[in-house]
């Protein structure tokens, strides 16, 4: 055998060279992700889109707001729409109300759904599946059914016209069922080894609860505090059914009441008005997105 044949490289161990026609892998994955941001942007501007048309529409007056084909931006924006919406009507009283309304119905209905969420999960008694299914009904029942004998019962109790009813309709009602059913659906999934190892230690089932349970609880709570504060912030029906005195109203009734002698909306009030509602809805986003995210991300992974 001569030597050229001897020392010959076996083929499988020669390097090959990629076909020059064919892309490379880092150049199909940089057009993939090419893609993918253009088709979120996209996404995202149709989004985005209702949100720019309230804010530059607000900046527009009567006329302008009424034109023909409509103009994408205010040919002179005007800055004093934000002024008249406070002195049209006591809208920053209207805000106060909302505001301090939705943190008193957020606590009332985190305390009462964690409480009895755990109840649910947890402890043994007699009629728990019978009470859990009962109240799993009555969330199927619309509010518009109830808010008859509601408002008679409130009457007869002598708090029409007071926001007493706009507190305890919401925290004895759908959205603590809501948040009952959520609440024991999160603690079902805790292992109960953490639980009974508390009780090794001397506690007993309050003591699990405040000390264990809760404390892990808090993503559920965070996500169940921005559903319920948004659920409080854009309640209508029962404002306008148990509220006169405009001095009491809320965001939803004060933005309804943004019209002129003749029951036409006034548009440019309306929508800077609608515009400054969404402030308090962002920042209490920002403040729970943290726990709202690793709720979501909790539930996902169960």
């Amino acid at each position: 055998m001569s030597s050229d044949v001897a020392f010959q490289t076996p083929a499988r161990l020669r390097p090959t060279r990629p076909s020059r026609g064919a892309p490379s892998l880092r150049g199909t994955a940089i057009i993939a992700t090419t893609a993918r941001y253009l088709f979120l942007t996209v996404l995202s501007l149709v989004f985005m889109f209702p949100f720019w048309w309230l804010v530059t529409s607000s900046l527009k007056g009567p006329s302008e707001i009424r034109q023909t084909p409509p103009t994408f931006l205010p040919e002179s924006p005007r800055w004093q729409n934000y002024v008249e919406v406070f002195t049209y009507q006591p809208f920053a009283r209207h805000l106060f109300n909302s505001i301090y309304l939705g943190v008193v119905v957020t606590i009332g209905v985190l305390a009462i759904s964690a409480i009895s969420g755990y109840a649910f999960a947890r402890l043994r008694f007699r009629g728990r599946s019978v009470i859990f299914v009962v109240l799993l009904v009555a969330l199927m029942m619309p509010t518009e059914v109830t808010i008859v004998p509601l408002f008679s019962l409130m009457r007869s109790l002598g708090l029409v016209n007071t926001h007493v009813p706009l507190i305890l309709i919401p925290i004895f009602g759908p959205q603590t069922i809501l948040g009952a059913f959520l609440m024991r659906q999160f603690f079902l999934q805790l292992p109960r080894e953490t639980e009974e190892a508390g009780m090794v230690d001397g506690l007993g089932h309050l003591g699990v609860f405040l000390r264990l349970a809760l404390p892990l609880a808090r993503p559920a709570l965070g996500a169940l505090a921005i559903v319920t504060f948004l659920y409080s912030w854009n309640l209508l029906l029962e404002p306008l059914v148990f509220i006169d005195d405009p001095d009491l109203y809320t965001v939803p009734l004060g933005l309804n009441s943004y019209t002129d002698s003749y029951g036409v909306p006034i548009w440019h009030l309306q929508l800077a008005a609608t515009s400054i509602s969404i402030v308090p809805m962002v920042v209490a986003f920002l403040v729970a997105r943290r726990q709202l995210i690793v709720s979501f991300a909790f539930t996902a992974g169960k």
